[in-house]
């Protein structure tokens, strides 16, 4: 019975022990749930979770759209509306900006996205094809790819496939660790996006295919195209989803011709909204037909990934352009709202609602939703003052020296503005052209404008009055969104790529000052001045309380803007986006600083923030 008693007394302290160190040393519930192993494979009808079905409700969010502050935020409201799964592209432009440099930090951890859809229960289909079109710079792919303008992308060129295996190799090393096959909560990958609109060379898919699996991406992989293009971008013998179809007969008709006759079926991207293009109207789909069509498809028991959830911003230099044989080149907003069940600051629309209440429908009995969030708060913010003024002009850097012009590739820059400068002799008239100019220029005689030139418009070509005597010629030339997608990808370089001519004959001797705004470090301000030239504006002011707010770029030209040291995204008075988001978390209780570049409109000396987004007023030019 002493015995007895001691081993008792022991047993009871070491539970102490154990509670006690719990209490100090708190183990998280993402690495309780990381310690149990799910497994997760293909049926013949259904995703098999723990060999149960499963119907992913999945939703498209990016991180480098979205605050790292807010990512927890945003994967809380996905699974408040009832989603169960993130779906996310990542994009290797912004993890590798200069060949051999990876960032996996701030904005770009994407391994601590995926930690955290963890930690809040969800799912992850991983996108890390490196190319993901989404409305991004060059579709995802780096610009330094087209320096030697011989190197084709998105082929068997070894010297592409050696550039895309290595970004790969460090992508493991974040994402592999949270494989579903590891412990973790992504449960497929995707190898190709949409390669059936670019190619169909199934050797190449292959090589795409072994790529990852020799990076130790060892559970589900899928491609995805759209329904006319599938035939050529799929891979036999891995899942082929399918883009933009609604048609739930035709879904399961079309991925059971091209996997062997059976399903899963899987909508890799349903649009239930749309991306905006500068100076076209804003795109609305309606909630009450995309909740319709929504019940339809989960009614099929067909798994759907909504492209997008929430769209965010996308900042500094990132967006893309579209361009086909039929469109013209078309570069699109900083806002990527994509008139989403989100909107672009993270706030619950009429359709968020709509789609909660058919989610609701289709969830296993006893399950319940967490309450819907609130929006969040904004503020307004009245004429803050422009005191600092710094014109390019005055800002001139060292220039790169050569015979004929180089396009942005061959000086190393990828983004921003470049000015090309040579000489105009007195006499001089005629037509001055831009073969291939990429993609918006603002032309200066001896520093006064006489022509915007657009690749929107076709306009490369300007007609010049007599020369009275001899003069600088200067061209501003600004890189306005590589294409993202289509047969024109390959076909990218920025700047002036080709040549200049006046009536036929080349303008040589040129002087290139290049100003990739980064960052503004190095920027001489001064007063305020009446001059001509592009040029940015200072300010500063004081905040009590942070809240969301939208800055009102009415009065502005055309440019970009820095809030605190983050480049909010780019800004055109043609519209249809009137504003810039601010999220609360990038302003501080005090001082804060913006500093506004325009290159079309000058003398500004006051902005304000408004407390609502406007993203449907066109300008007519």
């Amino acid at each position: 019975m002493v015995f007895a008693f001691k081993i008792f007394n022991m047993y009871k302290r070491l539970f102490k022990l154990l509670i006690l160190i719990a209490f100090v040393f708190p183990v998280s519930e993402a690495l309780l749930a990381q310690s149990v192993k799910h497994t997760f494979a293909l049926g013949d009808h259904d995703f098999l979770l723990d060999g149960k079905p499963l119907q992913m409700i999945s939703g498209e969010m990016h991180c480098e759209r979205i605050p790292r502050e807010y990512w927890r935020d945003r994967i809380r409201k996905a699974k408040a509306m009832g989603l169960n799964t993130i779906g996310t592209y990542v994009f290797w432009n912004s993890h590798e900006e200069t060949p051999g440099k990876y960032t996996f930090s701030g904005n770009n951890d994407i391994a601590e996205f995926v930690r955290i859809a963890k930690e809040e229960g969800m799912w992850v289909v991983m996108r890390p094809s490196p190319y993901a079109c989404a409305e991004w710079e060059f579709g995802g792919y780096p610009s330094w790819l087209l320096k030697d303008s011989t190197i084709k992308v998105r082929s068997k060129d070894e010297r592409f496939i050696s550039a895309y295996r290595n970004y790969i190799k460090q992508l493991s090393k974040q994402l592999v660790p949270y494989l579903v096959t590891n412990g973790g909560n992504i449960l497929m990958v995707q190898f190709e996006n949409e390669y059936g609109s670019y190619s169909d060379d199934k050797s190449y898919l292959e090589l795409n295919r072994k790529i990852f699996a020799d990076a130790g991406f060892n559970g589900v992989l899928f491609t995805c195209d759209g329904p006319d293009q599938m035939p050529k971008g799929y891979l036999p013998g891995y899942l082929p989803a399918v883009n933009g179809l609604e048609d739930t007969a035709a879904v399961k008709k079309l991925i059971n011709k091209y996997h062997d006759g059976k399903g899963p079926y899987y909508i890799a991207e349903w649009y239930p909204g749309w991306f905006d293009g500068w100076g076209k109207p804003h795109a609305r789909v309606g909630a009450d037909d995309a909740a319709k069509k929504l019940d339809d498809i989960l009614s099929a028991g067909i798994s759907i990934n909504m492209y997008m959830f929430h769209g965010g911003t996308t900042r500094g230099f990132m967006n893309g352009a579209n361009m086909s044989k039929t469109e013209a080149y078309a570069p699109q907003t900083a806002s990527y709202d994509y008139d989403a069940p989100l909107d672009e600051a993270g706030n619950p629309t009429e359709k968020y609602m709509k789609f909660r209440a058919v989610i609701e429908k289709h969830l296993p009995k006893g399950t319940s939703l967490p309450p819907v969030p609130q929006p969040a708060q904004t503020i307004s913010i009245e004429q803050i003052k422009l005191t600092q003024y710094a014109n390019l002009y005055n800002n001139l850097p060292a220039p790169i020296v050569n015979k004929t012009p180089l396009s942005f590739d061959d000086m190393d820059q990828a983004y921003g503005f470049v000015l090309y400068r040579s000489k105009l002799k007195k006499g001089d008239a005629g037509l001055l052209k831009l073969t291939e100019m990429r993609d918006y220029a603002v032309v200066y005689v001896n520093h006064k404008r006489v022509a915007v030139l657009d690749r929107r418009l076709k306009l490369d070509s300007v007609q010049l009055s007599t020369i009275d005597a001899d003069a600088d010629l200067d061209i501003w030339v600004e890189n306005n969104g590589r294409i993202n997608y289509g047969k024109y990808l390959i076909d990218n370089r920025q700047g002036i790529t080709k040549s200049v001519t006046l009536n036929g004959k080349p303008v040589l001797d040129w002087k290139m000052y290049r100003f990739p705004f980064s960052n503004l470090n190095g920027l001489k301000f001064t007063a305020p001045k009446d001059e001509n030239g592009p040029a940015l504006y200072k300010g500063e002011f004081m905040l009590t309380k942070v809240a969301d707010t939208y800055l009102d770029l009415h009065s502005f030209g055309k440019g970009f803007v820095f809030l605190n040291g983050h480049n909010l995204g780019k800004y055109w008075n043609i519209g249809p986006e009137q504003t810039l988001y601010i999220p609360a978390g990038w302003l501080k209780a005090g001082k804060n600083e913006v500093v506004i570049f325009d290159q079309l409109k000058g003398g500004h000396t006051t902005i304000s923030a408004l407390n609502h987004s406007i993203l449907d007023q066109l300008v007519k030019q």
